[in-house]
């Protein structure tokens, strides 16, 4: 390579491009880190949210009655998806008890309010938990598609230069056609990290809600019936550490 030969590379790139290379690569640039961001908040959150549900899961199954899961949730407050739904479990059963079916949106039994707070809840966490997806699935799809659309424009400048100078050597296309293809690397680094963290972010959310629901399910046998669905034979097994225990009734 002669001295006088002129650096390619991305600062190189970035010289020869023009406003529609420039405006792409910003858009990829936000778009990184847009999703990093979401990774971020998203990870943090995650963690937290499941040390939260396992101390309050821990203590609910090891309370005495549910008024001392009420004075819990009344005095540390409801951080979690599972405190929050027990929460308003029961604060819907005690304001039918005591003001019964005062309104449409309270109509029928307490079993049937108590169901349709407890549904409400499931979508209302739901909702929260894929906050943020739809963003991260959208750079993983698009963000690919930008780059390469930023390589067809850049090769298109690199071919017209070519044409105008008149000489299609190998020396000549490798260069710029190379910087081009920067755009295409930017894209799949953009977009890769936003896709395996979709993915992983969505089979947390799958394997909360079934835990949600399944808890649900108790919750609302308890609330309903004054016990848990577990049998008498299965209380061996409960007092030699399992997860699910019965509750007293609430006075």
């Amino acid at each position: 390579m002669n001295e006088t030969q002129t650096a390619v590379g991305f600062a190189h790139f970035l010289a020869q491009s023009d406003a529609v290379g420039k405006g792409l690569l910003l858009i990829l640039v936000g778009m990184s880190v847009l999703s990093w961001a979401l990774i971020a908040i998203k990870g943090i959150a995650h963690l937290l949210r499941k040390r939260r549900s396992e101390h309050f899961l821990r203590f609910f199954w090891d309370a005495r009655s549910l008024d001392e899961v009420g004075n819990e949730i009344s005095t540390h407050g409801a951080h979690d998806p599972f405190s929050h739904l027990t929460a308003h479990a029961m604060h819907a059963q005690s304001h039918h008890a005591k003001y019964g079916s005062a309104k449409l949106s309270e109509a029928g039994s307490a079993q049937d309010f108590v169901t349709r707070t407890i549904k409400k809840v499931l979508d209302e966490e739901t909702t929260r938990l894929e906050n943020g997806l739809t963003a991260l699935a959208t750079v993983g799809a698009t963000a690919p598609f930008v780059g390469l659309f930023g390589t067809v424009w850049g090769v298109y400048h690199a071919l017209l230069a070519i044409g105008m100078s008149g000489a299609g050597t190998l020396d000549k296309v490798a260069g710029p056609v190379g910087e081009a293809l920067i755009m295409t690397g930017i894209g799949l680094a953009v977009a890769i990290p936003a896709v395996v963290a979709y993915n992983a972010f969505t089979r947390s959310n799958r394997v909360l809600n079934a835990r949600l629901d399944a808890f649900a399910f108790e919750l609302l046998t308890f609330l309903s019936m004054g016990q848990t669905m577990k049998p008498a034979s299965a209380e061996p097994a409960a007092e030699q550490g399992g997860n699910v225990r019965g509750l007293r009734a609430a006075s």
